[in-house]
């Protein structure tokens, strides 16, 4: 009987433990943060567009170079925001960039290849899309951002 009761003790926390993701936490829903997106775009006059990811999103300049896939390393400079207008990073020199798209938030993976070698554009990105519940360093947690980035190069 004891055995029975420890395997099934044991396979109900190994279940609750998979039932999270990995950092322990559940991203918060982007239809909750939606209407503050939305928000802090017409404050701002940021005439977006809504990706089916839940980005809002507007391109100032398509670009018209290189387009970035996920494994390009890219060359950017940009300011990031929270949509209380803190900034919280920001780089004004592109030689210091130079990351691969696929080692950076989804949030960037999904909207920078919507531009071009040379283009700009302003995301508004979900927590989930970002540093979703757990943040990171002065980024709360469930915290959506704010991006303006200018695409300097590519490298396929």
């Amino acid at each position: 009987m004891k055995l029975i009761f420890t395997s099934l003790l044991l396979c109900s926390l190994i279940f609750v433990s998979c039932t999270k993701n990995k950092e322990g936490c559940i991203p918060k829903p982007i239809a909750e943060e939606k209407p503050s997106m939305i928000a802090f775009c017409t404050a701002n006059n940021i005439n977006y567009t809504e990706d089916a990811s839940g980005i809002l999103y507007e391109i100032i300049n398509p670009g018209s170079g290189i387009t970035p896939t996920i494994n390009s390393k890219i060359f950017i400079y940009y300011q990031g925001t929270l949509l209380n207008g803190t900034q919280f990073d920001a780089q004004a020199d592109p030689t210091k960039t130079g990351w691969y798209l696929n080692t950076l938030i989804d949030g960037w993976q999904k909207g920078l290849p919507l531009i071009s070698k040379g283009g700009r554009i302003k995301l508004v990105i979900p927590s989930s899309l970002a540093y979703g519940c757990t943040g990171s360093g002065v980024i709360p947690a469930n915290s959506p951002l704010y991006f303006d980035i200018t695409l300097t190069e590519v490298l396929p």
